[in-house]
């Protein structure tokens, strides 16, 4: 934790040993790069596709490619633009996804003392175990993969069963999950909130009882892949009492924080672990030549692109997330959103931090809870002034929407210096709601063959393709 600085240079000096032998470092003159100046000027920030023809070289079978030999595993992830990814899983970085969830939950006992729920059943979501191969090498979904690496210790008490890890269908395997698990004694439930939520709402439906009530003994949950916030109310409405969370911010591309105190705020920075990490400042990200921090150059409070060199062979690589630091002794951060999720159709560039902020406030302020939601831009060219579309499942729909639209408006702007002047100068019109049905978020991503698994809702997007598909789920 104190010596973060130290092992990031140290993690940059290994990571440039090995990758100048390969297609990689040769291609980028890796052999004349001593430090993290002479490196970002060699090696430019790259998303997946840009990566992709060394991605592709690969997946034909070639060794050394952009690490030493082949990789042990491919993740297969669906990118929000590319279609289908392969992320490469090397020998030398699976620990880092091994390892980081084994050390969130040691530092969970160890800060509370409570390791009774190592005694009973534990739920680790994952996609499909099953494994093809690509090149001659396995490949599946990152959670599926993991699967076969679950220590022994803990394998004994896992749940679902091999078999109903295996469904594909979503809806197929929620029920069989649901009939595995009510009857036992669970102790941790960990998957991203939205799973989660469904799996409680099955459970209720099924036995009647809050998720407490049904599993006395379940203590801990463990989640990722979204912010929690805005799911926090509804699953402890469900559950009926308050458990123990442990967040964590894994991805295909590396496992990259974890919480790592149930009292500090923010994640803990993954800073040994095979992964260099960089930081542009989040309105530089789409400049030419943006400047690349190191973490001795970061800042509590702002928002940065985050950008990764990792052991996995991937270099100079945009994952697409924005993260702030909330700390820097330890580095803690919080994931504030997604680079390519934000509306700025009217020059506001409204990211997905403002949003949930002026939302939960709202939430917070009028008693209301929130199930699901995202935002777009409805640009009026004739008719009118524009505005931004908030599409919400209420759990009970506000008697006043208007009021409590304006509410939300009046937080947004307090967040947001560019909106608040669009709104005060006339340029825009306040905030509209369209309340959804219930589960019209759920069905709108099953007609869109993306419900369950890691698969989430935008916060928000810059164009209205969300928007005209969930139009057919309102109320």
């Amino acid at each position: 934790m104190h010596t973060a600085l130290e092992d990031q240079e140290m993690i940059l000096k290994g990571l440039l040993k090995t990758g100048k032998n390969t297609i990689f470092g040769k291609d980028h003159q890796l052999t004349a790069v001593n430090s993290h100046q002479e490196f970002a000027a060699a090696v430019p920030v790259r998303d997946y596709e840009q990566l992709k023809p060394y991605i592709n070289q690969i997946k034909e079978g070639k060794q050394n490619v952009l690490w030493n030999g082949k990789p042990i595993y491919l993740a297969k992830t669906s990118g929000t633009t590319s279609g289908v990814k392969y992320i490469p899983i090397t020998k030398d970085s699976i620990p880092n996804h091994i390892n980081t969830a084994r050390n969130a939950l040691l530092c969970y006992m160890a800060e509370t003392g409570n390791a009774a729920f190592t005694t009973g059943k534990m739920i680790f979501l994952s996609g499909s175990p099953e494994l093809e191969r690509v090149g001659g090498i396995p490949t599946g979904r990152l959670s599926g993969i993991v699967n076969h690496h679950v220590p022994g210790y803990l394998r004994a008490n896992q749940l679902p069963s091999y078999a109903t890890n295996c469904i594909e269908d979503w809806e197929t395997k929620l029920d069989q999950i649901v009939a595995e698990t009510i009857n036992k004694d669970m102790t941790l439930i960990s998957g991203i909130p939205p799973w989660m939520q469904m799996y409680f709402d099955r459970l209720i439906e099924k036995s009647g009882k809050k998720v407490g009530e049904l599993f006395p003994h379940f203590s801990v949950m463990v989640q990722g892949g979204v912010n929690f916030e805005p799911y926090k109310a509804k699953l402890f409405e469900s559950i009926g009492r308050k458990v123990d969370t442990i967040e964590l911010f894994p991805a295909s591309e590396g496992f990259f924080a974890f919480q790592d105190s149930q009292e500090a705020e923010g994640l803990l920075l993954n800073t040994n672990s095979g992964i260099f990490f960089e930081f542009i400042p989040a309105g530089e990200i789409f400049q030419e030549n943006p400047r690349r921090l190191s973490l001795k150059d970061v800042k509590v409070g702002e928002n940065y692109a985050l950008i990764i060199n990792s052991n996995a062979g991937l270099w100079g690589y945009n994952i697409g997330d924005t993260v702030k630091f909330v700390s820097t002794d330890p580095y803690r951060i919080v994931v504030t959103g997604r680079i390519k999720h934000f509306i700025s159709a009217f020059g506001e560039h409204v990211i997905g931090e403002e949003v949930e902020y002026a939302l939960l406030k709202t939430a917070a302020e009028t008693g209301m809870h929130i199930t699901e939601f995202t935002v777009a831009p409805m640009i009026q060219q004739h008719e009118g002034k524009s505005y931004h579309e908030w599409f919400i499942e209420f759990e009970q729909v506000p008697a006043d929407l208007e009021a409590f639209a304006e509410k939300v408006d009046r937080n947004l702007r307090e967040k947001n210096v560019y909106y608040d002047d669009l709104i005060g100068g006339n340029i825009l019109q306040t905030l509209r709601i369209r309340p959804v049905r219930k589960n019209g978020f759920i069905d709108y991503m099953r007609g869109i063959g993306k419900l369950g698994g890691q698969n989430k809702v935008p916060r928000l997007s810059n164009d209205r393709q969300i928007a005209e598909g969930l139009a057919g789920f309102t109320e």
